[in-house]
């Protein structure tokens, strides 16, 4: 037998041997893709419902008068803005720890934790309450003009149920989102959305309320299902993981507060970062032209941008449920999926945003100029929208595994001390103008994009894994031991 003859054997074995394991990757990444929609899927239908309540609002309250706009729209994106990004973060520190707790089946910690994250989370928003109550001083304060801060702050006194209701809406969010009841989530938010519309119409419109009826009714968008979903999990909802109020909730406040705080650092930085694109607009010599087509760009953004923190919280979920269980290289796999499938949403947008860059913008208006200050932004809108399909995901392990305390500091300094100071010289010194603000600030965010994903794909999944389950079972332990006792 010549040596030729002897090598077919071997080759055709390889060749076996790398289709089945190509066909036992797709089947895996498949499974793991079900799994990952099984939430992020409910997610994009409750992150959009709920982003759509202030957008109907400023619709309705557009047809009222431009003074009332101005009001609502400062509530919506400084006010009320400023302390959804606090409370958003500070309530996440549950995906972490109900995530884990859920995936080692330690099921009584997941209510207790919800109980500690409503002592925190509603402590700080008892010490943010002043920025409501004194909304119209601040205003004028930074600038703004006396006629529309005295009815932002009127207005910001009406919104302080909503600015409460955040504290339920996110906690209940994640600690249900963690044991997979993503559904009652999803048309809670959906049907708040249709009855904002409804309710926008009747007291604006068919009884001429105004600005005030405008603002009951985002009231309501916000409280009604931020309550139900808190009657939900007290009143058999959760059977597995609600055990009742509990004093447990109120011991290991400390490490619990650690963790609220870097995660509120992390998160809520990153939702005031683009919010400054707009301040630092301000002083534009064209400013509004500049003002416009930002807008238009921002509000393209917003939209999109629910999908990829769709999958911020699928991966939170998915990683952190695994490292629970133990399976540090299960939850690396979820990881690479998450971050796959939301990259290529991400490149298929940016493909469509630079094909019909031209065109987009007459969605919005008829004005050619503001038109034509679009299609200028429309690239670095794009490059916007490919790194939000990334970055999000990367945040969202970073939750997973509860290394929230790193991201932050990532956050500020890639945020703060990179994009903002480049932004601004770029913007001002080299008259780049809006182009120039915002490619500094893009320029942060691949830095930090970079930085994190340096950071999660460098960890030793094994040790995560062995981390997770130990913090689950020393908290767990503590609370056995206060049942135990007579």
């Amino acid at each position: 037998m010549d040596a030729a003859s002897l090598q077919i054997p071997l080759v055709e074995h390889t060749n076996e041997c790398s289709t089945s394991r190509c066909v036992y990757f797709v089947r895996t990444f498949g499974l793991e893709s079900k799994k990952l929609w099984r939430i992020t899927g409910p997610a994009i239908m409750n992150r959009v419902a709920m982003y759509g309540v202030p957008v109907i609002t400023q619709a309705f309250v557009g047809q009222i008068g431009d003074l009332e706009l101005a009001a609502i729209s400062m509530i919506i994106n400084v006010i009320w803005g400023f302390n959804f990004g606090l409370l958003l973060g500070l309530g996440s520190a549950l995906q972490t720890l109900c995530g884990q707790a859920f995936g080692a089946q330690q099921y009584t910690m997941l209510g207790i934790y919800l109980q500690r994250s409503w002592i925190v989370v509603t402590s700080f928003a008892v010490i943010v309450l002043p920025v409501y109550i004194f909304a119209s001083p601040i205003l004028k304060l930074l600038g703004q003009a006396d006629d529309i801060a005295e009815l932002t702050g009127k207005v910001a006194i009406w919104c302080i149920p909503m600015h409460f209701s955040l504290v339920l809406w996110w906690t209940t969010t994640w600690y249900l989102q963690a044991q997979l009841k993503n559904m009652v989530i999803a048309y809670t938010a959906s049907v708040a959305l249709i009855l904002h519309v409804l309710m926008s119409w009747v007291f604006t419109v068919k009884l001429g309320w105004g600005l005030a009826g405008a603002v009951a009714s985002m009231n309501f968008a916000w409280c009604w299902p931020s309550v139900t979903l808190f009657f939900y999990i007290i009143c058999g909802g959760c059977p597995l993981t609600w055990k009742g109020f509990s004093l447990d909730a109120f011991s290991q406040l400390w490490s619990y507060l650690k963790l609220s705080v870097s995660s509120g650092i992390m998160l809520s930085v990153e939702i005031w970062y683009m919010r400054l694109i707009l301040l630092l607009t301000f002083k534009l010599q064209n400013l509004e032209v500049a003002d416009d087509s930002l807008s238009i760009c921002m509000t393209i953004n917003g939209w999109e941008f629910m999908i990829p923190i769709a999958f911020l919280v699928g991966t939170s979920v998915r990683v952190s449920n695994e490292l629970g269980a133990g399976n540090g290289k299960a939850a690396k796999f979820s990881a690479v999926v998450s971050a796959t499938t939301s990259l290529v949403i991400g490149i298929v947008i940016f493909v469509l945003l630079i094909i019909f860059r031209n065109s987009f913008a007459s969605l919005f208006t008829q004005s050619a100029t503001i038109q034509q200050a679009v299609s200028k932004l429309a690239l670095l809108l794009a490059f916007t929208i490919l790194l939000n399909s990334v970055q999000p995901v990367l945040s969202g392990v970073a939750i997973g595994t509860g290394k929230q305390y790193i991201i932050a500091y990532v956050n500020v300094i890639s945020y703060f001390v990179i994009g903002v100071p480049l932004g601004a010289i770029l913007g001002y010194l080299f008259h780049l103008d809006v182009m120039g603000i915002w490619t500094g600030m893009l320029c942060g965010t691949a830095v930090q994009t970079a930085a994190i994903m340096f950071i999660v794909f460098r960890s030793d999944w094994k040790r995560e894994a062995i981390i997770a389950t130990s913090r689950v079972k020393t908290w767990s332990s503590s609370h056995r031991r206060r049942e135990e006792q007579p």
